[in-house]
C-alpha cells in the first residue's frame, strides 16, 4: 500500500463512516478502483482506520459520552447482537467483503429504502429516551450492516426511528454505538493480522487513523445538521447512482475485482 492509496482510503473512511452510504462498501470500491492488492495489511488497514473515525465521536460528544453507568449498560446491550453474530459468521462476512457486486446491489437496495424512510416516519417523533429494549432492537438492526454496502449508520438510525426516536436522537445513538462496535472490530482484526503490521507500514496505519479522525469530525457535524433539516432522500439517490454505475462498469468489462 502506497501513501497516496492510504490517504485516499482514510479520507473515504472519514467521510462515509457516519453517513448512511456504507463506509466499508466505499473503501472496498476505492480499493478496487485503485487496483490495490488485497493483502493482509490492506485488510487490517481498512478495518483499523475506523478506530480513528470513532475517536471523533468521543471528542465531539465527550460530555455526553462520559456519563452514567446506565448509558454504558445500554450501549453494551445494543452491542451484544453484533458481537455474537460477528464471531459466529466472521469467515462468511470476510468473504462478502471481496464481492463488489454484493456491495453494488446493497447500495441500490439501501438507496431505495432511504427514498421512502422520511415518508414512513413523517410524524414528528417526540421520544428521546433510549430504553434497554430500544437499545437491543437497534443492535439487531446493526447486524444487517455486516453485509458490505448496507451501512451501519443507516441501519442503526432507521432502527432507532422504528422505536419512535427522532432523527437526531437516533443518529447520535448510532454514533455512540459505533464506538464499542468499531473498537471491537478494529481490535479483533489487529490481533488476527498483527503479523502483517511492522515498522515499515506502521506509520501508514497511524497516519490513516489521524486522517480518518479529522475528516470524520467534519462529516459528523455536517451530517447531523443536514439530516435534521432535510432527511435521507439525497443519500438514497446517491447510493442508487453509485451502485448502478458499478454494475454498468462491470457489465462493460471493467475489472473492479478486489485482487
Amino acid at each position: 500500500m502506497s501513501w497516496i492509496e492510504a490517504i485516499i482510503i482514510a479520507i473515504v473512511e472519514g467521510i462515509t463512516e457516519f453517513l448512511p452510504i456504507s463506509s466499508t462498501g466505499h473503501m472496498i470500491l476505492t480499493e478496487g478502483i485503485l487496483g490495490m492488492e488485497s493483502n493482509d495489511f490492506v485488510k487490517a488497514f481498512i478495518i483499523n482506520i475506523q478506530f480513528g473515525a470513532i475517536l471523533s465521536v468521543v471528542v465531539l460528544y465527550w460530555k455526553r459520552f462520559f456519563q452514567t453507568l446506565t448509558f454504558y449498560y445500554k450501549l453494551f446491550v445494543a452491542f451484544i447482537p453484533a458481537a455474537v453474530i460477528g464471531l459466529l459468521l466472521s469467515d462468511f462476512i470476510d468473504s462478502l467483503l471481496e464481492n463488489v457486486i454484493v456491495v453494488a446491489v446493497m447500495l441500490i437496495l439501501g438507496g431505495i429504502i432511504l427514498l421512502f424512510v422520511d415518508k414512513w416516519f413523517d410524524k414528528p417523533a417526540k421520544k428521546q429516551e433510549i430504553t434497554y429494549k430500544t437499545a437491543f432492537i437497534i443492535g439487531l438492526y446493526q447486524c444487517i450492516a455486516m453485509i458490505p454496502g448496507v451501512s451501519r449508520s443507516a441501519a442503526t438510525i432507521i432502527g432507532g426511528m422504528t422505536q419512535k426516536l427522532n432523527r437526531k436522537t437516533a443518529a447520535e445513538f448510532s454514533f455512540f454505538l459505533a464506538v464499542p462496535t468499531m473498537f471491537a472490530a478494529s481490535a479483533y482484526k489487529l490481533l488476527s493480522n498483527y503479523q502483517a503490521i511492522n515498522v515499515d507500514n506502521l506509520p501508514i496505519l497511524l497516519a490513516g487513523n489521524v486522517i480518518a479522525f479529522i475528516v470524520a469530525l467534519i462529516a459528523i457535524k455536517s451530517f447531523i445538521q443536514y439530516l435534521s433539516k432535510h432527511g435521507f432522500k439525497v443519500f438514497g439517490y446517491y447510493r442508487i447512482i453509485v451502485g448502478a454505475t458499478i454494475l454498468i462498469l462491470i457489465a462493460l468489462g471493467f475489472d473492479l475485482t478486489i485482487h
